[in-house]
């Protein structure tokens, strides 16, 4: 093993039929001193994957050695994707990098999966040359299909992007759900390579969950092909030579090439065991495994030596920084006070505008995704008027939001839209993926709470805020009214980062100023961390967002009538909040949160949290949805909650002690 970065191994698979045998005296080598360090970077951490690292580790040689790409520039705009859908693989895939000269071979030996490096434990941007930060089998496939869509969508006629899978993930539902949209939107430069080893950690494939792989790619459409001896280079080339050609296959359709493996090739012992697959070995044996390679077992004491001497500052690595379109907002539209219609609608005729401005035969700035819920979710007009941004997924979210989030870190502004039940709970793992990846993914809702109406409790999505709030770079904004959904979605367009924007499924009347005159008026500007203040009271505060201001509205008439002068406070950012207006709410009098949410993870528990940390201890109450609800008019819904008008104005009396 050398210590340097070598000179790039490259191959013309266009016109080079077969391997020569420089070609494979030279793979050899990179195959040794990758195996190598595999095996001495699992055992000096104490963990990892050595076993399917070693049996994928032939095709990810050979395939840089095919590919364009730069590692001088790793974020060259042309290059092919290499995404590793298997990201417990690390020890392979930065072997391979430091073999192509992206990263050092001693950052990774000395730092695998030390805090502070960016050699982590599954493959993370932070390395260069890393695509997409993987770790949750599954999604892979999702993400390189956003890649593939990007390429083609931008018109890199020659660009590519590979999927590296396990055959254990092959069990994971979101692949097929993949497999059929690339299909579907014809993404022949998409390319899925499988490490058929017939491992995973519990064991064989056939006794844990049998997969049929190659017919299940089949019957979906793609190319398939098959090499029967994935860890002989010759072998291997010759079907990633097929692939890459597109020999006496389909052209216009995906391709994936399946690899029959042998887990821990090369290393005697190790071969075969499923042990191996998330278990390194113990320095005797990695000395044997070393020898058994030819190589000086003595290099695994000289870098536990060089390990224990090398710092690493604790501080989290970055991803790089993806590129986010400038996107003009145009106009925002004003309904009037005789307007009856819905946030869905504003929000539609929104998107539309967007795509009117800012998309062009020649370029598109502005995507939609959806999940058979176009009219449901008003994107028909978006649709109508940029139909190559639109793309329907149909019902299959998890790949729908990770697709999205991906094409967000592509340079598109990209809105997610669906039901709050499915954009949300369902797809809450695939948000959180997508936030370590730093992208910047539009995730709009409708049809949330109880609001819902008559669909019933399975539709009514009454904990979104708690669970976006777990996710560190999302902000959550509640519009109150068709104004300000209009102003919020054009803000989410404009502004880089994690969005969701959600509303409930019910006309909602203007928000109008006493006076009779809308609140979010031509002079209205929504900025994140700013509530509204859509009454002054010196008595209480009602503090509410979305849905429930009518209610809320409807309990302050009433208490104005019967001469308690409370206030209310429009919170539609309650990610980030705004703590100042909180404040002075409490320093007012007595706080009542409303909501179509559960409150002690939505508002109320908001509010709460900042009471506390400030030390402030005003009356408070927190309404909100304490049950699963039933099947009936919204407004039946409230009422059965104490989220109707009258409830809510008893509750500010009660308080208020009057």
């Amino acid at each position: 093993m050398g210590r340097r970065n070598r000179a790039v191994f490259s191959i013309d698979y266009k016109t080079k039929e077969v391997l020569s045998e420089e070609d494979l005296s030279q793979l050899e080598e990179m195959w040794r001193r990758s195996v190598a360090r595999i095996i001495i970077s699992t055992t000096l951490a104490g963990s990892g994957h050595p076993g399917g690292s070693m049996s994928s580790i032939h095709a990810l040689l050979l395939l840089y050695a095919m590919i364009r790409h730069n590692p001088q520039d790793p974020r060259w705009e042309e290059r092919d994707r290499v995404l590793m859908s298997i990201g417990h693989i690390s020890p392979a895939t930065y072997s391979v990098l430091a073999e192509y000269g992206y990263i050092t071979e001693e950052q990774f030996l000395t730092e695998f999966r030390r805090a502070g490096s960016p050699c982590a434990g599954h493959v993370e941007q932070a390395v260069p040359g890393v695509e997409w930060n993987t770790g949750n089998l599954g999604q892979g496939l999702s993400a390189g299909a956003a890649m593939a869509l990007a390429q083609k969508l931008k018109g890199l006629k020659d660009a590519k992007t590979f999927v590296f899978m396990g055959d254990g993930e092959q069990q994971k539902g979101q692949i097929a759900e993949a497999r059929r949209f690339a299909v579907k939107y014809g993404l022949s430069n998409l390319f899925g390579i499988v490490d058929r080893n017939h491992l995973q950690i519990g064991g064989s494939t056939e006794d844990v969950m049998p997969v049929r792989v190659r017919e299940e790619y089949e019957a979906s459409g793609w190319n398939v092909i098959y090499c029967p001896n994935g860890n002989d280079f010759s072998l291997c080339y010759k079907a990633l030579r097929q692939a890459l050609l597109k020999q006496d296959i389909e052209p216009e359709v995906p391709t994936v090439l399946v690899l029959r493996t042998t887990m821990g090739y090369g290393v005697s012992f190790m071969e075969d065991q499923a042990k191996y697959h998330g278990a390194p070995l113990k320095k005797d044996d990695a000395k044997k495994a070393l020898e058994e390679l030819g190589v000086d077992p003595g290099l695994l004491d000289e870098w536990e030596q060089k390990r224990a001497n090398t710092h690493i500052k604790a501080v989290h690595c970055k991803n790089p920084e993806a590129a986010y379109p400038k996107i003009e907002t145009g106009v925002p539209r004003v309904y009037g006070a005789e307007v009856n219609t819905d946030c869905r609608s504003a929000y539609g005729n929104a998107l539309e505008d967007l795509a009117k401005i800012n998309n062009s035969a020649d370029e598109l700035k502005v995507l939609g995704v959806s999940c058979d819920l176009e009219g449901s979710v008003k994107m028909q007009g978006f649709h109508k008027v940029s139909p190559d941004a639109f793309f329907e997924v149909g019902i299959q979210e998890h790949h729908a939001a990770v697709l999205a989030g991906a094409l967000s870190r592509e340079g598109f502004s990209v809105f997610f839209s669906t039901f709050g039940v499915f954009a949300v709970a369902e797809t809450y793992n695939q948000h959180r993926l997508s936030d370590l990846n730093d992208t910047h993914l539009k995730v709009v809702a409708t049809h949330l709470g109880l609001d819902v109406g008559e669909d019933g409790p399975t539709h009514q999505s009454i904990d979104y805020v708690g669970l976006l709030r777990n996710i560190f770079g999302f902000s959550i904004f509640m519009p109150a009214d068709p104004n300000q959904t209009d102003r919020i979605v054009r803000y989410a367009a404009r502004v880089p980062g994690n969005v969701f924007v959600g509303m409930g499924r019910s006309k909602l009347p203007v928000v109008l100023k006493e006076d009779g005159t809308p609140f979010f008026d031509d002079s209205y500007e929504f900025v994140p961390g700013r509530a509204d203040w859509l009454r002054r009271g010196s008595k209480a505060t009602l503090v509410a967002y979305g849905s429930v201001i009518p209610e809320v509205l409807g309990a302050w008439e009433i208490l104005k009538e019967q001469g308690l002068d409370v206030g209310v406070l429009n919170m539609a950012s309650l990610k980030p909040v705004d703590r100042d207006s909180l404040i002075e709410a409490a320093k007012i009098g007595p706080v009542i949160t409303v909501e179509d949410h559960i409150p002690e993870t939505g508002l109320g528990g908001i509010a709460a949290s900042v009471f506390v940390e400030e030390g402030i201890v005003p009356k408070f109450r927190s309404l909100g949805v304490n049950s699963y609800g039933a099947s009936g008019k919204p407004k039946d819904l409230y009422k059965m909650q104490g989220l109707d008008r009258e409830s809510i104005a008893e509750a500010v009396k009660g308080l208020c002690g009057t």
